[in-house]
């Protein structure tokens, strides 16, 4: 714990290691991040009436390589960028845990009190409450903790702003009450299981461990209890290629879209199943197409070509890994585009049968191959139907890709990122 003057000091002196690492060396970015820090500190003072404190930070995620095969325990390559959610946190002594989000109400959540309520699916109250039940029952210290928050993850934007959230959360605890015993790997399991119990979400693992664990990594959910994580020694800013995630909006809540996008793991898990298995990476490519004639009768034609995209871009995940510790980025960039080729024609989650009238994602990958077309790469990004693309833009192509992107989606639907090293972390200063 410090006290909020010293930190803000420290922070405002500048030449700081951890910023640079966590934003880049670019002053102007470097200054807003101190005062953005020093802001959410006086807040929190404001708020709380206390000016001991800790920092911590957590990253959003982009996928990189992998499209919707962390569910059926497949391979990714995601990483950590460089837009983040951050909080200032101290315990208060109680079982109660306030935290003020900047432009979200209040929450407050007893944690005496751990049953799962349905009433409560889908807020964060829910998660926050998921999260400290895991971590009891796993043998570590809860308690009540005040914090303010401030999130620069976009909402929305396929960057995982809440499994940012919910390992920031997972590492708060893990520091107050735990003196950080707890692994990144183990924080975003908790994550993930307080997601699909407390929230009501169903969801893979690949955001919570790319968001706890950092850097450039490629994860094997084989045995979704004990993923293999392993960091990818690749290092992207020299190859003078920007990584973009442009939001184009899009996707729906209501029931039928919602629908279609659970369809996506249900439909897999079906193709396993009629092969006596839970999961596809259980099975193999030629064993489904050995057996087309009978799955198709139990699951549709749907089903089957998601089942192709998985396995396909289950290999293609070790393929790029292979690519980037060779350093071959053009074999790199051409995988990305047939990863992206294989989500649109086989996994079938660029738009939704419900709102055909609506294909943004279509649109922003039909701009995309007409500017990088033969000199970058480009493919839908997360779960698809809406929410953003990635690519991949020489620098020479950077203002004219951007200006073409942000000409149909609006200024500042552009997403400038970098891999950064931390993941979810107190910052020590």
């Amino acid at each position: 714990m410090a006290k909020i003057n010293n930190l803000i000091e420290k922070i405002s002196e500048g030449n700081n290691p951890l910023f640079e690492e966590l934003y880049g060396t670019d002053s102007v970015v470097l200054k807003e991040q101190a005062d953005r820090y020093a802001d959410l500190m006086s807040d929190f003072e404001k708020t709380y009436g206390t000016d001991d404190v800790q920092l911590f930070s957590s990253p959003g995620r982009t996928e990189i390589g992998g499209n919707h095969t962390d569910h059926n325990y497949g391979r990714v390559l995601a990483g950590a960028v460089n837009l983040d959610n951050i909080a200032v946190a101290a315990p208060n002594g109680t079982n109660v845990i306030r935290i003020k989000s900047a432009g979200y109400p209040k929450l407050q959540v007893d944690i005496s009190n751990m049953v799962i309520d349905e009433s409560n699916f889908y807020t964060s109250d829910s998660l926050v409450k998921g999260i400290c039940a895991k971590m009891n029952d796993n043998g570590y210290k809860i308690g009540g903790f005040d914090a303010c928050i401030d999130g620069r993850v976009p909402k929305g934007s396929g960057l995982s702003s809440s499994a940012s959230y919910e390992v920031l959360v997972g590492a708060i605890i893990n520091e107050l009450f735990n003196d950080g015993k707890m692994s990144g790997v183990e924080n975003a399991i908790i994550g993930q299981w307080a997601e699909n119990n407390y929230f009501g979400k169903p969801c893979g693992l690949m955001d919570q461990t790319a968001c706890s664990v950092g850097g450039l990594i490629t994860i094997d959910f084989k045995d979704p209890a004990t993923p293999i994580v392993k960091e990818v020694d690749f290092d992207f800013v020299s190859t003078g290629f920007s990584l973009v995630i442009t939001d184009v909006g899009g996707g729906h809540d209501d029931a039928a879209s919602q629908m279609e996008y659970a369809s996506l793991p249900t439909e897999m898990k079906s193709v396993a199943a009629a092969l006596g298995a839970k999961v596809l990476r259980e099975v193999t490519l030629e064993q489904i197409v050995e057996n087309i004639p009978a799955i198709r009768k139990k699951t549709g034609d749907r089903a089957i070509l998601r089942a192709y995209h998985f396995q396909g871009d289950n290999q293609r995940v070790v393929d790029q890994v292979a690519a980037l510790e060779k350093n071959d980025f053009q074999s790199f960039l051409k995988m990305v585009v047939e990863s992206g080729y294989s989500s649109y024609m086989y996994n079938q989650n660029i738009f939704d049968v419900v709102h055909t009238d609506e294909q943004v994602v279509s649109l922003a990958l039909a701009l995309s191959e007409m500017v990088l077309k033969g000199s970058g790469a480009w493919r839908v990004h997360g779960g698809g139907f809406g929410g953003t693309i990635q690519a991949f833009v020489p620098q020479e192509k950077l203002d004219e890709y951007v200006k073409t992107l942000e000409h149909v989606y609006g200024e500042g639907s552009c997403h400038k990122l970098f891999i950064r090293a931390k993941g979810s972390v107190k910052l020590d200063l």
